[in-house]
């Protein structure tokens, strides 16, 4: 009999001082049964410099799984892709595993200039 696995999602909404940039994953909850393959998709409204998944365990550990400016990256079951032009990156799971319960989410790092967005006031020049 095969087990049913959960897998959370959630989305991360970041503001900046001058641009608010969007991110949302879908699905939002995923259920998938031992042995199947699924995909997870998080979209960006910006830019960006890279991407990077997690994976939080029931017990609340954090584990970074991926850090991907572009391509494809792949470590053992699980694989990540991001198209910078369409602003999308994906999580892919193959042969789902018990010990793939767990909450996944992404997290993007914005390309940025001083003028459009920053999470830090703009340093001082000094001559």
């Amino acid at each position: 009999m095969r087990q049913k696995l959960l897998v959370l999602v959630f989305w991360i909404q970041l503001a900046w001082l001058r641009v608010q940039m969007k991110v949302e994953q879908s699905p939002g909850v995923l259920t998938l049964q031992e042995g199947r393959n699924s995909s997870l998709i998080c979209n960006y409204s910006t830019s960006i410099r890279n991407v990077q998944w997690f994976q939080q365990n029931p017990d609340g550990r954090l584990i970074s799984l991926f850090y991907i400016a572009s391509g494809m990256q792949q470590k053992g079951r699980l694989k990540s892709t991001v198209n910078s032009k369409k602003r999308y990156s994906q999580l892919y799971i193959r042969d789902s595993q018990p010990e793939d319960s767990a909450t996944y989410f992404c997290a993007v790092d914005a390309q940025c200039s001083a003028d459009t967005c920053s999470m830090y006031a703009k340093p001082e020049l000094r001559t």
